[in-house]
């Protein structure tokens, strides 16, 4: 973690006196000068930190020399961090002043004394400031001296690259358990002959984390006799890392026994392998790639086109993008996934007993069983488990093996976290401290990835040097390295191609364990009265687990380095005043789901703080005005706190200028009219307005309110819609000037909070509404739910919307008739109506086609028309009157839903007819759920209406 954390503390060192000099604030003398000599010793330390890094996991020396530089480190960022707070607490003071303008000059009598204050107390600040940075000077030279002691290699030697094995086609398929339909499919698709005529070979590419068993299907594929048979020529090549070309078609050369000539040109050899593969049909295996440059790989693809057709080349690799990289499609790459629990224990038991001592075996199952979960299903943890108990002969020796920390296993370090370090040691400083973040998440934790990569800003990880880049799209793009590179799985997503979660897997959980055990610490709280014991003042993230009701426990030792404070599945009832005092370089403080009732004003204190989450407190009723003396806060959730009313009053409220999250969904009693003085704010998952009826509505929102916060980009839901009395409100939240991607719209308030009956007629009120909340242009996702209207469930300005990829209307109890200009919406993939209880009917209004078009569609010289043109799901539920689906007459001219895949009707139970026009569409799949007639449609495979959709290969009734 040393490498980001010293360029990130370079690049705000040289800010803070860029700042300084920009504000003409006045230095205490020589701070400019240590602070140039601090940078200094910096950059020359940073130069050797990836050797370091390399070096920590086998040498004690040099991992106490990095913890003692990590140390210093964090000591430099508070100071900067202290430094760059009071500049911009000196900043929003004179706006404050500025802001204020006296009514009436009124002459009061101030002493001399008190005039000086705050310019004696900036000066005992600039001073302690310019003594601390002395000493953390003095610190760090000594650092810097003793880096001379351990030789290390500068950032631009090139690293020996010996922990890199190679690969060889020769596999024992009596080693192998449980990776039949793998293989079968694998096969399958290298001995398949296409249909298509392809100029070039098809790539295959195999992808998953170090240990998953990669290369192992792949050799099988490659001994197959199917594939011995199917090849004229096959080759197997390791490629690693680094990717050198000549040595890679030297390679490929040597596998098909032709004499390599001695030559420093890449054509030469290219120029051999196409002579000598020109006509016949050849397997190529690459495996272990690394390196994703398409470029790189260009003269290789561009020369095996000479091969005969049905040539294939199969890539195994860690990184998704290589895969990409070598013109793999989706439908040709294989992601490993782990042995189930019953393979995973075959294969343990095999190695760990000999053929003959199986019946011996018997006293050790219960506890070899506790060892397979451990694996996870990992073919290598299961493979170097079982080889470290052949050795093992009694029962407490397999006891003590299962109750060690898996890192204190010498034999797991050398053999199930190599592939892990060479996987981690190739990334960049900047995504390794990120990865190793999540130490400080439980096992089998569901992470979700905005908050994770909020968690990161919040560390200080994101900050890109030289680039005007937002920090959440370089946090975006570090989680997607890191899925890609297979440290992340279980992968969900909420919108297609939009990753919602992960989940890490429990090696790799173990391996950022062990790289930060020092640094994690994660602990059962046994009870809230004992003092609890540290195992040293260096942990810098603290996990507690299960703490039971009452309130913080108490720390032994001083928590001046803690930058982290998380309580999982606990229930904490307050946050105790010692532990801020104890705990003032606290970034992230996360305390949701427990059972907080009272925020003390000190937290003002901690004014490195970034993100705090108080989410599902539920009891918790108000939030201290001492709140707006963090400066730094960016991220606060306040998720599902109903009972919170209070936000800090607007003066507090004014100071949060870095404040750029805010989530308050299902917390609908907040009285929230101060959120819309939080002008920087980016991420707002709920826009709560006015509040209950009969409640008073003084402090809570307004639609106008929305209009100063035009820095709002991703999702935003507005909820309550149907308290707006005056339709003109709409217009004034000014929505088309945010850059929103996702918009939910909804007419009653959500998730919890109580509801009342809405009054009938107010549909032209929520027309007008809707019609006034005109967003961006580049909206991508759009949900109404809960409106009024009878007709055209659309709003006006629906056309306008050329992004938008997916559309959702719910509840529209009084609507009777589906009409608007759905098919004409040219990027729309996703169609969705819910309980629209009145419609009876849906006929050609739905595509957005008027009686004069298709009377002129009828002519042979009219232009062709498509609509619905990338509608790739239509999903119609729970409505009980709908009876018919009307399509159009037959016509030349006009296509429907050419790119349909899925078609899916639930409690739709007296629908009985379907439009002809689904016979022509491409569908893959049609659910009908709880729908009696169709559902008898489905059984009976001589009706009419079956014919219009027995095309399609999957349906689910």
């Amino acid at each position: 973690m040393s490498e980001a954390l010293v360029s990130f503390l370079v690049e705000q060192l040289g800010s803070i006196i860029f700042q300084q000099v920009e504000q003409n604030v006045r230095l205490v003398v020589n701070v400019k000068t240590e602070v140039a000599t601090l940078t200094l010793n910096l950059k020359t330390i940073q130069a050797v930190l990836s050797d370091a890094e390399r070096r920590q996991v086998k040498e004690a020396n040099v991992r106490r020399w990095l913890n003692n530089l990590k140390e210093v480190s964090y000591e430099i960022d508070d100071v900067v961090d202290e430094w760059s707070t009071e500049i911009l607490k000196k900043q929003i003071e004179k706006q404050g002043e500025n802001a204020v303008v006296p009514k009436k000059k009124v002459c009061l009598f101030i002493p001399f004394h008190c005039l000086c204050t705050g310019q004696v107390t900036q000066i005992i600040f600039r001073r302690d400031i310019a003594v601390r940075i002395k000493e953390l000077n003095e610190k760090l030279a000594l650092i810097h001296e003793q880096r001379k002691f351990y030789k290390f290699l500068e950032n631009e030697i090139e690293f020996e690259q010996h922990e890199r094995l190679k690969s060889f086609s020769i596999v024992d398929e009596s080693e192998i358990f449980g990776r039949d339909y793998e293989r079968n499919k694998l096969v399958s698709q290298l001995v398949s002959e296409n249909s298509e005529e392809r100029k070039k070979p098809l790539v295959i590419s195999i992808v998953g984390m170090g240990g998953i068993g990669k290369t192992t299907l792949a050799q099988l594929a490659y001994n197959d006799v199917k594939v011995k048979n199917c090849f004229h020529t096959r080759i197997w090549v390791c490629v690693s890392d680094p990717f050198v070309q000549i040595a890679v078609a030297k390679a490929i050369l040597e596998s098909l026994k032709v004499t390599v000539p001695n030559s420093n040109e890449l054509e030469t050899y290219v120029q051999l392998i196409s002579d000598s593969i020109k006509g016949k049909k050849f397997l190529l295996v690459l495996d272990d790639v690394w390196d994703s440059n398409h470029r790189k790989w260009e003269p290789f693809l561009t020369t095996l086109h000479v091969g005969a057709l049905g040539s294939r080349i199969l890539v195994t690799t860690r990184i998704a993008q290589v895969a990409s990289a070598m013109g793999t499609t989706s439908d040709h790459t294989f992601y490993m996934k782990e042995l189930g629990e019953e393979t995973c224990r075959s294969l343990f038991y095999h190695i760990a007993f000999f053929d003959g001592e199986r019946k011996e075996s018997k006293k050790f199952e219960d506890i070899g069983n506790e060892i397979v979960k451990r694996c996870k299903g990992l073919p290598l943890a299961a493979k170097t488990l079982g080889s470290l108990m052949r050795c093992k002969k009694t029962v407490q020796q397999w006891v003590d093996v299962l109750n060690s920390k898996i890192w204190e296993l010498e034999v797991v370090e050398n053999e199930v976290f190599q592939p892990l370090f060479l996987s981690y040691h190739d990334l960049e400083p900047q995504s390794k401290r990120c990865l190793l973040y999540c130490a400080t998440f439980p096992k089998d934790y569901k992470i979700v990835k905005d908050q994770l990569i909020e968690l990161w800003m919040s560390q200080g990880y994101l900050e890109v040097k030289g680039r005007n880049k937002e920090s959440t799209t370089v946090g975006q793009r570090c989680f997607e390295n890191l899925v890609t590179r297979s440290f992340f799985q279980d992968i969900e997503e909420y919108l297609e191609g939009n990753i919602k979660s992960c989940k890490m897997h429990d090696i790799v959980h173990d391996f950022v364990q062990y790289l930060t055990k020092d640094e994690c610490f994660s602990t059962v709280v046994r009870g809230t009265n004992e003092r609890m014991e540290l195992p040293g003042d260096e942990v810098s993230h603290l996990s507690l687990m299960f703490a039971p009701k009452g309130p913080f426990p108490v720390f032994s030792l001083n928590c001046k380095s803690l930058r982290t404070l998380t309580a999982f599945e606990s229930k904490l009832t307050s946050i105790g005043v010692e532990l801020i005092s104890q705990s003032k370089s606290l970034r992230t403080l996360n305390l949701s789901e427990n059972s907080i009732l009272e925020v003390p004003k000190e937290i003002g204190g901690l004014i490195h703080l970034r993100y705090l989450d108080l989410s599902q407190n539920r009891e918790l009723k108000e939030l201290p005005d001492s709140l707006g003396d963090l400066y730094n806060l960016q991220t606060l959730r306040l998720v599902e706190c109903r009972q919170l009313v209070k936000f800090p009053d607007e003066e507090a409220t004014r100071k949060l200028t870095k404040l750029k999250h805010l989530y308050v969904e299902g917390s609908c009693r907040l009285k929230s009219k101060r959120i819309g003085r939080l002008t920087g704010l980016q991420k707002l998952d709920v826009f709560h307005l006015n509040g209950y009826r009969g409640e008073d509505k003084e402090g809570t929102l307004k639609l106008q309110d929305l209009k100063s916060l035009n820095q709002l980009e991703g999702s935003l839901s507005i909820a309550h819609l149907e308290s707006v009395e005056d339709a003109s409100e709409g217009v004034k939240a000014c929505l088309s000037e945010k850059h929103l991607l996702h918009l939910d719209l909804d007419f009653l308030c959500r998730n919890g909070c109580e509801k009342y009956r809405r009054e009938e007629g107010r549909g032209q009120n929520d027309r007008e509404i809707l019609n006034g909340l005109q967003p961006h242009g580049g909206l991508e996702s759009l949900r109404i739910r809960n409106c009024q209207l009878a007709t055209s469930p659309c709003p006006n300005w629906i056309l306008s919307l050329h992004n938008l990829t997916r559309l959702v209307l719910v509840y529209y109890r009084n609507c009777e008739l589906l009409s608007g200009p759905f098919g004409r919406l040219p990027s729309l993939e996703t169609l969705v109506f819910q309980e629209m209880k009145k419609v009876k009917k849906v006929g050609v209004e739905l595509l957005g086609i008027e009686e004069r078009e298709l009377q002129s569609s009828s002519s042979s010289s009219s232009s062709s028309l498509i609509l619905f043109p990338k509608l790739k799901s239509l999903l119609f539920g729970v409505m009980d009157e709908w009876e018919e689906w009307e399509g159009v007459p037959p016509q030349n001219n006009i296509t429907i839903m050419p790119s349909l895949c899925r078609l899916v009707f639930f409690r739709c139970s007296k629908l009985g007819t379907l439009p002809d026009f689904l016979r022509k569409t491409p569908l893959q799949s049609v659910e009908v759920k709880f729908c009696r007639i169709l559902s008898g449609i489905v059984g009976d495979k001589t009706s009419e209406e079956w014919a219009k959709i027995s095309h399609v290969p999957d349906i689910q009734c």
